[in-house]
């Protein structure tokens, strides 16, 4: 028995020696480890603080909800690019916003270069003159197509002083009038891709843009738009400002109905002619019922768009609807039933229950919903929630809404 034990004592002795000897050698593998790990970080410390710092300049897209527009920044210039400029498009534009004095790459030299901040411009969707207005440099704008279109009193007012001339219509733009005014930019905007007048444009020697902020679906997509006219004006911090207060403001709204069923039929629409154009399932009409908690009856119908049917069909379907959005210009149910003496058979139409959002107009009978709500989707979902869900915002007033009597 002693014998083990002694035994046991020599291996263990024998272990402790060798782990000793083990410990020093790694020890000394260490210290030079630590030697030259010590000796690469300070000869590379520079290189990899470089490398740091350059990917921590990588320029980025600065457009988190709109398809249609990419703004990259980049030192002294902007990178806009517009896809998606009308339905079916095969193309894109791309847009160099220079600032003064800053040097752009040769490679981009082949696109559109327009020097920012802008002096003057000429816009042609009243949908812009919001943007414009937010960002304090509607005194920039010199022209618009059709000026009685705009309801906005700031912009009304640079009207009424002469400020802003009539360039006539967007699809016949006074050219000799253009000429005269030189904006820096025109922002104009196309339905496909055989528009003359955008040629006649840029061979006169004039700037032009195309935007398509009216093809979005997704209403913040729409609303961040702002971002380019802050590009275009030196504004892109303030543009950011106002456009996150429209997000949180949207997203307060979303919370508001989270937990409300949808249990709301809601019809869409009116006749125009023979035919009732419904709006399909994702839709920007669809997407705002869908967000206010509301059970849109067309919302299967795959597509962006509306999509043309009887009033029979319409009828069949929608005959017990609980509300009804209609569209046009309809302020009372008697003109409504004038219009169309067949629109008494709903339902919703019997209890009172129809609401139009296009009833509001400026002094010279633009109306409101068209120019303002791309631009504050927040207060056009409120709309559409106090119609649904009052109970949730009791003392919320309409903005663009009128429930007609």
């Amino acid at each position: 028995m002693s014998l083990l034990i002694k035994a046991a004592a020599i291996t263990n002795n024998n272990d402790a020696i060798f782990f000793e000897t083990i410990q020093q050698s790694m020890k000394q593998l260490f210290s030079k480890f630590i030697f030259i790990a010590s000796f690469f970080l300070l000869s590379g410390c520079k290189k990899n603080e470089n490398i740091e710092i350059k990917n921590s300049k990588i320029p980025q897209n600065s457009i988190g909800y709109a398809s249609g527009l990419s703004i990259v920044k980049h030192e002294g210039y902007s990178v806009v690019t517009v896809s998606n400029p009308w339905p079916n498009a095969d193309k894109s534009f791309k847009y160099i916003l220079k600032e003064k004095d800053a040097e752009v790459p040769d490679s981009l030299n082949n696109y559109t270069t327009i020097k920012v901040p802008l002096e003057s411009i000429v816009v042609t969707s009243t949908t812009n003159i919001p943007f414009l207005e937010m960002l304090d440099v509607e005194n920039k704008l010199t022209g618009f197509p059709h000026t009685d279109y705009i309801s906005s009193e700031k912009t009304r007012t640079l009207i009424d002083k002469g400020s802003v001339k009539n360039v006539g219509q967007n699809e016949k733009l006074n050219m000799e009038q253009l000429i005269e005014l030189s904006p820096d930019l025109i922002v104009t905007f196309g339905v496909d891709n055989n528009n003359p007048m955008l040629d006649n444009l840029k061979k006169s020697g004039l700037n032009v843009l195309i935007q398509a902020d009216w093809m979005e679906q997704s209403p913040l997509g729409k609303a961040e738009w702002i971002k380019l006219y802050g590009a275009l004006f030196g504004k892109e911090d303030k543009a950011k400002e106002l456009f996150d207060k429209i997000v949180t403001s949207y997203n307060q709204a979303l919370k508001l109905v989270a937990k409300k069923p949808a249990v709301s039929t809601v019809l869409y629409g009116s006749m125009y002619e023979d035919v009732w154009y419904v709006a399909k399932g994702n839709s920007w009409v669809a997407q705002f019922m869908k967000d206010a908690q509301a059970n849109y009856l067309w919302s299967d119908l795959k597509g962006t768009g509306s999509e043309g049917l009887s009033f029979e069909k319409v009828l069949d379907k929608a005959k017990n609807a609980n509300f009804w959005i209609v569209s046009g210009s309809f302020r009372t149910l008697d003109e409504l039933q004038k219009a169309n003496p067949h629109y008494s058979k709903f339902d919703a139409f019997a209890n009172k229950s129809v609401y139009c959002l296009e009833s509001k107009f400026g002094p010279t009978g633009g109306t409101i919903y068209y120019e303002v709500s791309p631009s504050r989707p927040d207060l056009v979902l409120k709309d559409y929630i106090k119609i649904f869900h009052p109970d949730l915002l009791p003392g919320y007033e309409f903005t663009f809404a009128t429930k007609l009597n």
